[in-house]
Order: structure tokens, then sequence, then C-alpha cells
């Protein structure tokens, strides 16, 4: 039975009995929902396009809009088996961008398309329900979350994504988290509707992704303080009929003394095509670049990041290798499954080159990275600010001759959050980004972020 199919088996007979043993268990008591908000500036500069528009970049994509979003959690009933339920609704409306200014194409993930510009408003409903036994938890729905090595939740535009499928979370094991599950559909991030998943240049929807992994902290409660926060990772999925990846991963904050440490985090993927993928609609793109074998899925990525914490300052070195076969692969929606563009694609993927333009991931490239960030905690509590700088060289070029291609990419972010007060969980972020790429598939551009969020606890 897929998990689509359970969700709606289940749903009357659970809710049913949540709100009969509510009054002696945890389901009220322990529930909880917030309303937040959020209001969004995008502006991009797309440099290498103003000679010549396309249908998938304008030259000048300027869009504004707002959301608003509410959450409810429930706890679990008492009892061996616990249950809950967990919802989510949220409405976007726009606010400006117009004709000839509207993100078409592959880009669109800020707002739904209605024609040349953007859809006046859009809203989704979704809900999971829960099942707790001791320190395992089951959630299936269409509100699901996950932020894993091989799927991340994305909730960088105006609202986030979410998938579809089921996910079991154990803890019985000490020292010892186990998580697997099966997801069938996602909502994109300017979307009302799910798609099945795919890869970017895929047109047909996967009907699984398959996963499961281990997060092991060996020391976690032993008198070893050096070696207490150290984390190793192992996970595997497999999205049907694109690629299988293994996920290897260690990470460790290491103290040095009072408001000292140094972090490792240490990254290892391995993917290779799965069932139909090189075939018609299966075609991975290989993120723009090289493929040694056309629209198939063959990778090897590594990633190594160093951070030095002092105070309020954090300095992070990184470097991350992509091998010569193909480019790097994560789960995405095409923008060509379902009605489009109706604001399907985008998606998160786990590698520290995860930032505002490029994604720093194509055949045989070498990036290094740079970051500094300041924790202006001790003057004004709820200021950061941070610049980061990366460099992608040695790209394998799919343009004849073979030359090796190169990007950068410059980033600026600044985040105040107000501490107290009546206006108490206000944030503001702004986000600048200036991108360079010789041919490489992404626009060279200038982009920059406003944006305004406010979280109201409602119970």
């Amino acid at each position: 039975m897929k998990l689509t199919t359970l969700v709606v088996a289940v749903s009357s007979g659970v809710i049913s009995q949540l709100v009969i043993a509510d009054g002696s268990g945890g389901f009220l008591e322990d529930s909880h929902s917030v309303l937040s908000s959020r209001s969004m500036y995008y502006n991009a500069d797309i440099r290498s396009n103003k000679a010549n528009k396309t249908t998938v970049h304008t030259p000048d994509e300027r869009e504004a809009a707002t959301a608003l979003r509410l959450d409810y959690a429930s706890g679990f009933t008492r009892g061996t088996v616990g249950f809950g339920l967990d919802a989510q609704a949220i409405e976007a409306l726009h606010l400006d961008g117009g004709a000839g200014h509207h993100l078409d194409g592959n880009a669109n993930t800020f707002f739904p398309s209605d024609g040349d510009s953007a859809a006046d408003n859009w809203s989704r409903i979704n809900a999971n329900v829960k099942f707790r036994i001791a320190k395992t938890e089951l959630h299936v729905g269409g509100a699901l979350a996950p932020v894993l090595p091989i799927l991340m939740s994305s909730d960088s535009r105006l609202t986030p994504q979410t998938y579809q499928g089921g996910i079991l979370t154990s803890r019985d094991i000490p020292d010892l988290k186990f998580t697997g599950g099966e997801i069938n559909k996602a909502a994109g991030r300017a979307s009302s509707n799910s798609t099945g998943l795919s890869v970017t240049g895929g047109t047909q929807g996967s009907e699984s992704f398959r996963f499961g992994g281990l997060d092991y902290t060996p020391f976690a409660r032993g008198n070893n303080a050096l070696l207490k926060t150290l984390t190793a990772q192992y996970y595997y999925a497999d999205l049907k009929d694109y690629y299988r990846q293994y996920f290897f991963g260690i990470n460790h904050v290491l103290p040095i003394g009072d408001n000292q440490s140094f972090k490792t985090d240490l990254r290892y993927f391995d993917s290779t095509s799965d069932g139909k993928n090189g075939q018609a609609g299966y075609i991975f793109s290989n993120n723009g670049g090289y493929a040694k074998h056309a629209g198939k899925v063959d990778n090897r990525t590594y990633s190594a990041q160093f951070t030095y914490q002092l105070g309020g300052s954090a300095f992070m070195l990184g470097h991350l290798g992509v091998s010569d076969n193909g480019g790097f692969v994560w789960a995405n929606q095409s923008s060509q499954l379902g009605p489009a563009p109706q604001g399907a694609g985008g998606a998160d993927f786990y590698l520290f080159s995860n930032v505002m333009v490029g994604s720093f991931s194509r055949a045989g490239e070498q990036v290094n990275i740079g970051q500094y960030t300041y924790d202006f905690r001790s003057w004004v509590p709820g200021l950061k600010a941070s610049f980061s700088y990366l460099r992608g060289d040695d790209i394998k070029s799919k343009l004849v001759g073979g030359s090796t291609q190169s990007e950068a990419e410059r980033d600026i972010r600044l985040d105040y959050t107000v501490q107290s007060g009546p206006l108490k969980g206000f944030g503001t972020t702004v986000r600048t980004a200036n991108y360079h790429g010789e041919s490489t598939g992404t626009s060279s551009q200038d982009q920059a972020r406003i944006i305004f969020n406010y979280t109201y606890t409602l119970m």
C-alpha cells in the first residue's frame, strides 16, 4: 500500500480517537500553534541576458510578495501507542512584479505564473498523522519537512517546500538515531499542487524516493569532553528510475577554551544511475555541464569544512571536489511536471555550495570556500552578519574542445531579530550576491533579497 493511500485510510479513525483520548492524555495539553508571516522582495539583474532576453530569465527580475503561515502540532495521546496530528496552512499574496519582471521558466520558484505575470495569490493546506511508541515516531502525510543529508526541505523563498509520504525516526538505541521512510510527492516553494520527484532535466516524476540512515554519537555519554560531540553518519537513498546515493559524514566540534572551538565537517556522496535514468523523460542534465554518459547519473563528491570560532567571530575555510564523470545530483521537481509554470522546482542540497545563485556542483569542479561570520550579541543582541566567497575551477565543458570553465560568487548577509518588547520575534534579513560564470549554465547576475519575518505563538 502506498503511503498516500495509507494517509486517507487512517486519518478519519485516528482523529476520532485523538479527540476521545485528549481528556486523559497529552494530545491537547502538549499541543501548540504558531502564526508566522514572511514578506519578501527579490531582485536579480541578469547581466548575461541583457542583450538577448529569453523565456527562462528576464534581464531584470523583480518580485514582491507576502505570505501567512499557520502551523499546528498536537501532543501525543497517552498509552502504549500515542497518536497525534500536525497541520499547516499557507496563503500567499503577490504584491508587485508585473509583466516583463516576473520570474519565468525554470526560475519560477518564487511565485506561480499567470501568463507573463505572477498569479494574484495561491494557497495550500497539508497535514500529517503521527504515531509514537517509546522513542520511535512515524509521521505520515503531506506536510513533511525533512532536513537530512539525502533530502532537504527548502525554505529559502517565500514559503517552504513540503513532502508527502512517511518518515520513521527512532532513538530507542542509546547514542544511535535511525531515520527511514518513503516520499512519493512534493509541493514546491511556490505551488499549491504536489508533483512527483525528479532531477534537473527530468520531465517524468518518480513514483518513489526511499531512504534510510544512521546518526551515531559514540561518546555522547562518556567523560571525554573532546569527543562528546563526534557524530558519524551513513545514509542511503533511491530515487526510483533516476539514481541511488550513498552518503558518509563526520561532524565534530572541539572545545579549545572559553568561547573558542574548532569544528570539522566532512561529507562524501556516491551517486549512480537507477532504472530508466538516461531514457527519454528520465534524463539528468548534469547541472548544465559535461557528462561522460549523457543523461545518466555518475558522480562522487567530497567536501571538507573547518570553522574556528572565537567569541562572536567565526572563520570558515572549505573545499569541495566533484568527480569528472558528471555533476552532483539531488532530488528536485521538474518545472515540466504538471501544468507549467506552477512554481514547482527548486530544492536545497547538503553541500556547502548551496548558496544564493550558483550550485558549484558540476563535473570536475574544484571549489574553494571562505566565510567570515560575526555575532554582535555583546553589543546588539539579535544582530548577525556574514561574508562568503566561493570559487569553482576545472569545470569540465560539454562544448567542443573540452576547455575547462570557472565560476565565482560573493554573498553578503545581514540578520536582525528583535529580542524583547511588543515586536519580539520580528526579524529582518538582507542578502546580496554577485555571481559570475563562464558558460556554466547559470546566468551572471547581481541578486538581492529583503525578507521580513514575524512569528507569534498562539498556544
